[in-house]
């Protein structure tokens, strides 16, 4: 066996009392697309947000590519090159897909003391090849987000993610609110992540579309993993009856 790109083991979370986690194992193989999946206060948002850096377990250990990390906040996942796309997308309506795409990783003209100007010009061409590289189809760069529909904004969101060489890709109930054509658009997104050398994780109340972009299932239930078989190797009345 290669050692996992994620191996998380022993995890343990309380809230307030509430034990959340119970000694999570779980493992995620480098250029795989894994499906998380659960009922309400399963624990697999309480999963996902430790493994972003929004939340810190009270036990238990990370490692990426067998070495120990301490993912203390969102910027040094992402320094690991773990990137979250939440369903509530997490981007701002009033700029445009440029500024967006590059929001907190700004390329400046020049900087003094840490101040300086933004190099629009980057932006703009770095979003274009971006956008490019996901065949996401939008009028302009300098278009605002707010404008674009839910599909494409989490095209945009995937598209940075890739433009940045992110190594972990987690998308959060990515296709909640879209249309069935933009579903369809965001699971094709979902299934190239591995040909674009992206392993991911997809969280989505949907098993249908878990079995349509995932190669592995997890099934988590009361803070604990209660399945884990290739998708191949199971069927939507197996995942249903373990949820």
């Amino acid at each position: 066996m290669t050692t996992p790109l994620i191996s998380v083991r022993n995890l343990h979370k309380w809230y307030a009392g509430v034990h959340a986690l119970k000694g999570v194992d779980f493992d995620v193989q480098a250029g795989e697309v894994c499906g998380l999946v659960g009922d309400n206060g399963a624990g697999k948002s309480t999963l996902i947000k430790i493994l972003s850096g929004v939340q810190r377990p009270n036990r238990g250990e990370i490692r990426i590519d067998g070495r120990l990390v301490q993912i203390t906040s969102p910027k040094s996942a992402m320094k690991l090159g773990i990137e979250t796309i939440y369903q509530d997308n997490s981007m701002v309506p009033t700029m445009s897909i440029a500024r967006n795409l590059f929001i907190g990783r700004e390329p400046l003209r020049f900087a003094i003391g840490g101040l300086g100007l933004l190099d629009y010009q980057r932006m703009r061409e770095g979003a274009m090849r971006a956008i490019a590289d996901v065949d996401l189809q939008v009028r302009s760069p300098d278009a605002l987000l707010g404008e674009l529909s839910g599909g494409q904004r989490q095209g945009v969101a995937i598209a940075r993610a890739m433009h940045f060489k992110s190594r972990v890709l987690i998308l959060d109930e990515p296709t909640n609110h879209l249309s069935v054509k933009e579903t369809s658009k965001v699971l094709g997104f979902v299934r190239s992540l591995p040909a674009q050398s992206v392993t991911g994780i997809l969280i989505s109340h949907n098993l249908h579309h878990v079995f349509q972009s995932c190669q592995r299932i997890v099934v988590m239930a009361r803070g604990q993993m209660v399945l884990d078989k290739p998708v191949a190797e199971t069927n939507v009345d197996e995942v249903s009856d373990a949820l």
